[in-house]
This record gives C-alpha cells, structure tokens and sequence, in this order.
C-alpha cells in the first residue's frame, strides 16, 4: 500500500496530543468516556490512540468526535490538546486550548489545502513556536504548489502534510513512537499503541484513575477539595452552553464534549457536597 492510499482508506483514524505527562493525562483522560491506550509522544507530551468507537458506524465524522475531545481535555487541564484525524476525504488538525475557541486546519486528500492561512499563524503562536521559522515552515503547509512535492514527498497529499505538520512540532518536542503514522486506521493504530513499552490504558468515565501523584489529582472529584469544586462549577459553566450550540448546530461531537463536561462537572460538585454534610 503506498502512503497516499493509507489516507484515502476508508477507515478513519486520529491521535490526541496533550502537552503533559502521562499522569497528568491519565487524570484528565475518564472525562472522554471511552477507554484508550496511552503513551509518551516526546518531550513533556503524551499521546491518546482513540480506537474509534464513536465513527466506526459512521454516525459521526472523525473530525467532529476528535474536536469536542480536545475541546473537553483543554477546559479540564491546564495545557493544549492538539488532535490530528483523517478520512477517505480529508485530514487536519484541531488545536484546543482552555476556554478559547479551537483553531485548526483541514487538507483534502490529495493534499489541497482547504483551511485558512491566519488559522496557521495562530495554531503557531498558541503553541509558542517560533514566530519566524516555525511559522515559515507552516505557511509552506498552506500552499498547493510543484515545491510542495519536493519537500512533503511524493503526491503531497494530505498524510504528507500532516507529517510536515509534525516535523515543525519536533522541534517543540513533539515525537511520536514508532507505528503511530498519521492516516493508519484506528484499529491499525490502537494495535500498535498497545505493543509499545510503557502503554497504559486510560480508565472509563466514573473510575478513580490510578495514580495519585499526578499535579492534577487535588482537582478531581474524588478529592472533594476547593480546586475539584471550582474545576467541577467551571466544566458545568461551560458544558451547558457548548452542549446547546452542539444541538443546534446538530454536531454530536460537540454535544457530547459539553455533556461529558456537564455530567464530569455534576459528579465532582455532588462529590464535593457530600464531603462536606
């Protein structure tokens, strides 16, 4: 199979890149409600294989599932959540990061860019990387022209660029383990995920993960602390409204994250008063 074919398979695929340890991920990880591998992607990152349950009957795109993610992995923790995912059609990114709206960037499959160029620039700046060759290199990604060839491989295509995409990142200590290749199918990936040294495998929601010693661990709502109680207002804050724009826009990716953050949030609030009568 060439590489160009494996993103124009018709099974989905996407990883979730959390600038953290994996403790602190594995604290955060139940508010997604579906058990993943979890391994180290590099220098102070981590990286969620998804298995793909939510799209792999192909009620609910990729990109839509991936984005309210990140949405509810970046309100719940202090530092960014980059998801990458791919189609039959198209690839791209989605950046999330506290309460500010997600950026993100999409190619078709034989490399097209289909996003916006300021989309790039603020990705870039978010993530604190280096305004002029980070942010030249980017730009490169958001050409179609005969150059692009030479310098993302042969087609361009669209797991091509996302490559590109991940190279600029290296130099921010992005690295990825073996056999975690953009465009590969979910079950290709959560198989080779599961194979490497070091995996754990996140809990389900409702579950007490099990290390303690993570920075995030006086904020969950097992604790019944100050911080869980204010975390646990926080996500019901902003659950409420994304669940509703999620409805509206009829985009269950969205409307589950805002679930997933109204019920995480409910638990840690009720968690807490019971603590306390």
């Amino acid at each position: 199979m060439s590489t160009e074919e494996s993103v124009s398979a018709p099974t989905p695929g996407a990883l979730l890149l959390c600038r953290a340890e994996p403790d602190s991920v594995a604290a955060v990880a139940p508010l997604l409600g579906e058990r993943m591998p979890l391994v180290r992607g590099g220098a102070q990152w981590s990286a969620l294989v998804p298995e793909g349950g939510p799209w792999r009957d192909g009620r609910e795109p990729v990109d839509r599932v991936v984005a309210g993610w990140a949405a509810a992995l970046a309100v719940g923790a202090p530092w960014p959540v980059l998801a990458l995912w791919w189609d039959a059609d198209r690839a791209g990114y989605v950046l999330a990061s506290g309460f500010r709206r997600p950026v993100g960037y999409v190619w078709l499959a034989d490399g097209t860019p289909a996003g916006e160029d300021e989309a790039m620039r603020t990705f870039a700046a978010r993530l604190g990387l280096d305004p002029v060759l980070d942010v030249q290199s980017l730009d490169r990604l958001t050409r179609a022209d005969p150059d692009a060839e030479r310098e993302f491989g042969a087609g361009a295509g669209a797991r091509a660029r996302l490559r590109g995409l991940l190279a600029v990142l290296a130099r921010g200590g992005i690295s990825l383990p073996a056999g975690l290749d953009p465009g590969e199918g979910a079950a290709r990936l959560g198989a080779a995920a599961r194979a490497l040294p070091g995996v754990r495998r996140t809990e389900s929601a409702g579950l007490r993960p099990t290390v303690d010693e993570s920075p995030l661990a006086a904020w969950m709502p097992w604790t019944g602390g100050p911080g869980a109680r204010v975390l646990a207002l926080t996500q019901v804050a902003t659950g409420l409204p994304l669940t509703v724009w999620g409805l509206r826009r009829r985009s269950g990716g969205w409307a589950a994250a805002g679930a997933l953050l109204v019920g995480h949030g409910a638990l840690g609030a009720a968690y807490g008063l019971s603590r306390h009568t």
